[in-house]
């Protein structure tokens, strides 16, 4: 993962190598939009994803077009991110689909010195 900002302009490059060896590449195209507020957009994006920062916790929510067995759901996803320190974040994930809970996803971030 790699992130860079221009100004209110930033690029968010995620590059995923998953347990059966399958890689996936997101690349976020985001938008500072002043008090806390955030949006962004990738390829497989579903519209616009909006965010929010309050303390050291930041909540961003999407839908993503999410490949299954050949074909496209559009899941929702609604993502809580705490930061720890400065080299440690954690991210718990919710997944929903018609409004229905389909699981979710902890994950730890390290930042490398």
């Amino acid at each position: 993962m790699h992130c860079s900002w221009n100004g209110d302009q930033g690029v968010l490059d995620e590059d995923f190598v998953y347990s059966d060896g399958s890689t996936q590449k997101r690349i976020w195209k985001l938008t500072h939009l002043g008090d806390g507020r955030f949006s962004g957009q990738a390829d497989d994006v579903i519209g616009t994803a909006q965010g929010n920062t309050r303390g050291n916790a930041f909540n961003w929510r999407y839908t993503l077009a999410l490949p299954v067995s050949g074909q496209t759901w559009h899941v929702q996803f609604d993502d809580w991110m705490y930061l720890i320190n400065e080299r440690v974040m954690l991210n718990k994930t919710a997944m929903s689909k018609f409004g229905i809970f389909l699981g979710e996803v902890t994950l730890s971030f390290t930042k490398r010195a």
